[in-house]
């Protein structure tokens, strides 16, 4: 591993420089040093509600008393996938409070939710509901328009998974319409954040391995919509992330306390949070906004993936390449992906998709989804044409437009329905 390790770190540094504690044990310096850089009167958030979360809980409360910082309120976080009534909670708790900072202390739903939290804490006066900031750059676009910033967050990961605790995004659900919508701005990423690996033994099993599969997500798609000066850096951190993930997810579902393990996932899934600030996600995750009353964000992703890689295969023959190596090397793929091409090499990788999904017992075809629905596949194509999400259709290695939706995604839905790659039709 050391090797892997070694160079995973050196990117990690090199992104996020001192605003970032990563690594086993980090986390009962970090927490007070680093929230005392961004102000003296913090509320911390997390999921209070849990036993589990009441030793870390302690342990942030001594390090911010450690290095005076007063704690002016702790509020419990956001439900998976953070709805929208528990960002106008956490908002209503900071503007009742006036912490100068907010740390949070959560997965990347947790940590979603305080960014736009503490987006409408800032410019709430300006724009009093979230829906106005979804979409790319409409936080910044304000900011700039009001000469302010966005409230100070600390962002403590507890999952490998997201990357949220690195980036611009922040997902929100209305669970009302069973639909996810996201914001994409520099101007939420949190200025300082925290992940100590060893805290993700408390994960659940199921959670491990669905962050291991976002994690995934996020450099396989940004990889394959690569290009230009960019495609070699997305090359190398995608290698490195799926290989650290395959090598950790291993390991975990034989030894669930493997700390060595714990580490890979963290840099793999870390390495994802970085991709997703080099370029953006698009198909699979597109579709898993409109699955979230079904499936978790991992697994939708992890699902839908091989049923894109198919469909871009003759825009990404380079990337499958390198991804079949890969999945070949840990045993999912057979075939010799260096004499294969196009259509062909795109099924074959998929297939390696497939088969580490099913090591994993996830689900590959969507009918074999409790609670799945053919309305899940009308929800979402009218999700891809939705201007708030057009990103994700523009960030495609096949670019697709709301035109084109009919056409192109609903066979990849079909066949992901019923796990039927000959549905699925590439454009010419």
């Amino acid at each position: 591993m050391g090797n892997l390790k070694e160079r995973a770190e050196a990117i990690l540094r090199e992104f996020k420089g001192d605003t970032y504690a990563f690594g086993g044990g980090v986390l009962d310096e970090a927490a007070g040093n680093l929230t005392a850089q961004m102000g003296k009167k913090a509320m911390v958030v997390g999921p209070i509600q849990f036993e589990w979360f009441q030793p870390i809980k302690e342990r942030i409360l001594k390090s911010l008393d450690k290095a005076g910082v007063e704690v002016v309120d702790v509020a419990r976080s956001a439900a998976p996938n953070a709805p929208f009534m528990d960002v106008y909670r956490i908002h209503s708790h900071i503007m009742h409070k006036h912490p100068e900072v907010l740390v949070v202390a959560d997965g990347g739903s947790g940590i979603d939710a305080g960014k736009a939290a503490a987006t409408l804490a800032t410019l709430g006066d300006v724009q009093p509901e979230i829906d106005p900031f979804f979409g790319v750059g409409q936080v910044t676009k304000v900011c700039q328009e009001t000469g302010r910033a966005i409230m100070p967050v600390v962002a403590i990961m507890l999952a490998a998974s997201s990357g949220a605790h690195l980036t611009k995004y922040s997902n929100i659900t209305d669970p009302v319409i069973g639909q996810k919508k996201l914001i994409v701005d520099e101007a939420i990423v949190p200025p300082r954040c925290i992940f100590d690996y060893d805290l993700t033994v408390t994960q659940p099993m199921g959670l491990t391995l669905d962050g291991g599969l976002d994690g995934i997500a996020h450099c396989l798609e940004v990889y394959f919509g690569s290009a230009g000066d960019v495609r070699a850096r997305t090359q190398e951190v995608a290698e490195l992330a799926l290989e650290l993930i395959i090598k950790g997810l291993t390991a975990v579902v034989k030894n669930p306390k493997d700390t060595e393990a714990r580490t890979m996932l963290g840099l793999g899934t870390d390495l994802g949070g970085y991709a997703i600030m080099i370029g953006g996600t698009s198909g699979a995750h597109l579709t898993s906004f409109s699955l979230v009353d079904v499936l978790s964000h991992g697994r939708a992703c992890a699902l839908m993936n091989p049923y894109y890689t198919v469909f871009f295969a003759p825009a990404v023959e380079e990337q499958l390449r390198v991804l079949g190596r890969i999945y070949k090397e840990y045993g999912y793929i057979e075939e010799d992906v260096e004499k294969m091409s196009g259509r062909d090499l795109g099924l074959a990788v998929a297939r390696g998709m497939v088969k580490f999904s099913e090591f994993l017992s996830f689900p590959t075809c969507l009918r074999d989804v409790q609670g799945v629905t053919q309305d899940h596949i009308e929800r979402c194509l009218n999700a891809a044409k939705d201007p708030q999400l057009d990103m994700k259709l523009r960030n495609m290695p096949v670019p697709l437009n709301a035109d084109l939706v009919e056409e192109y995604m609903r066979p990849i839905l079909e066949a992901a329905w019923d796990g039927n790659f000959d549905k699925i039709k590439n454009m010419e």
